[in-house]
């Protein structure tokens, strides 16, 4: 599940060494910190939080196969 959220996440942004993604998972929870340069957050986030809400979904719908909830979060430093 991290693997696609970093390809999706590393086609969207200009400075690829700067992604990070963190995975904490529990019983029946996933959450996936992410963290971009300040730069590309914005293009992260979108106009409006579009691309972070589908970005949401998709994991979201993903996570569902495997019967367990899934949050992403995005990290600033």
């Amino acid at each position: 599940m991290k693997d696609i959220l970093e390809t999706i996440i590393l086609n969207l942004v200009e400075k690829k060494e700067e992604v990070f993604i963190n995975s904490k998972e529990t019983e029946k929870t996933i959450t996936l910190e992410v963290k971009v340069a300040q730069s590309d957050m914005g293009r992260v986030i979108g106009k409006q939080g579009r691309v972070a809400k589908a970005l949401r979904t998709v994991m979201k719908s993903l996570a569902t196969k495997e019967h367990k909830r899934v949050n992403v979060e995005f990290i600033e430093d």
